[in-house]
């Protein structure tokens, strides 16, 4: 019989395995760091930039003594982290990458034949030669291969750069040794990821367990499809075949929406919900996410859970844009109550605050908007500002 979970210990699950209902100002060791990455499973990477990158801010919102010089000895230095892809550019544990092989080779013949329709037959040579370029040479940005007075004919004489490394990076024979300016350095994904981190191999049955049932090991709980999307590596059929050959070790659950409707069946591991230890009250403080925060990625997990509807309107035309080019979603507690647009500006050493919308039943009340005001200090001290700047009327 499938066990009936309530919406708000639906929450409550989903923000513990969020890493959202730890005590947000414990101290942060760089290896509790790797060790907050890694139980998020990745964190996405994004250029903009508007109060800090997104990667700072989706772990700045889950521990805010956490150090950004940290990250980057992690990246660059100890390589306990790697920059790839799973839904979109993410940072994502080393240990992982051997797993990351079966992505490549799936990847690598698709690639292949988009970039043949692209730029015609003769393209792989070309780009063969970039490669070797960075094994005799070591590692490059893309403006490196601007090189003038190359005669060849090779791949930078006729390729708008980047290209070749792009491909290369995408099929796991580069990987990003570093960033300037957040301008990636490529090199040969050996002299990269450490040796330890390649191996041992593991057969197509291991991959896919191991992407299924970590997959729901960070989510809590799950459909067949909400697994496949985790970690978009392996498709919705090999999750749904992965859940039905699972079955002995999987409990059936029905997930309560947060508008009263239909529960969602999903599926468990055996002896939920007590295999997932104690599940503390997240913090009830506000606090601000960043638009790519994992807690809401799947929009429609997010809205059935939160009822909260969220979409980046970066590439909406600013005349459709509902709310804002880039608006912050504020969690309290396990309530999403609201978005806020705002922006750091520091020529002025402000956080300018544009505008503010509470959600539907959120009231405004003064220890609300004190608790507010006590996160967008924090946010502006990580921003490198000093002080708010409110608009008028920013309270709607």
């Amino acid at each position: 019989m499938a066990i009936l979970i309530p919406n708000d210990l639906a929450r409550k699950i989903f923000l513990e395995r969020q890493r959202l209902s730890q005590p947000p100002g414990r101290a942060l060791t760089k290896a509790g760091l790797l060790q907050l990455i890694d139980d998020l499973g990745f964190v996405q990477v994004d250029s903009i930039a508007t109060v800090e990158r997104a990667h700072h801010m989706i772990l700045f919102s889950r521990n805010q003594t956490y150090k950004r010089d940290h990250l980057t000895a992690l990246l660059e230095k100890d390589r306990e982290l790697f920059e790839h892809w799973t839904h979109d550019a993410s940072i994502i544990p080393s240990r992982m990458f051997r797993y990351w092989k079966h992505r490549f080779r799936r990847r690598e013949p698709i690639l292949a034949e988009r970039w043949r329709k692209w730029h015609g037959d003769g393209f792989d040579s070309a780009f063969e030669e970039t490669f070797r370029h960075i094994a005799e040479n070591g590692a490059i940005m893309s403006r490196d291969m601007k090189v003038e007075d190359h005669k060849s004919g090779g791949w930078w004489n006729w390729h708008p750069n980047k290209t070749a490394l792009e491909y290369y990076w995408h099929i796991g024979k580069l990987a990003i040794a570093g960033r300037v300016n957040f301008q990636k350095i490529y090199d040969l994904a050996e002299r990269v990821i450490p040796p330890h981190h390649h191996e041992p191999e593991v057969s197509h049955e291991e991959f896919i367990d191991w992407a299924c049932r970590s997959a729901l090991e960070k989510l809590g709980f799950a459909t067949s499809g909400e697994i496949a999307a985790f970690w978009d590596i392996v498709t919705p059929q090999e999750a749904k075949e992965w859940v039905t050959g699972h079955r002995d070790e999987l409990t059936e659950v029905l997930v309560e929406p947060a508008d009263g409707g239909k529960p969602r069946a999903s599926f468990a591991f055996a002896g939920f919900p007590e295999n997932l230890g104690d599940l503390p009250e997240p913090p009830a403080r506000v606090r601000v996410l960043s638009p790519f925060d994992p807690l809401l990625r799947n929009r429609d997990r997010a809205e059935r859970l939160f009822d909260f509807f969220y979409r980046i309107e970066v590439f909406v035309p600013e005349p459709k844009r509902q709310y804002g080019y880039y608006v912050f979603p504020l969690l309290e507690g396990e309530r999403m109550i609201g978005r806020i647009d705002m922006k750091a500006d520091r020529k002025s050493n402000m956080l300018d605050v544009k505008r503010l919308w509470l959600e539907k039943g959120v009231r405004p009340s003064a220890g609300r908007l004190e608790k507010l005001e006590a996160e967008l200090l924090r946010v502006a001290r990580f921003a490198g500002v000093e002080k708010i700047s409110y608009q008028h009327g920013w309270r709607g």
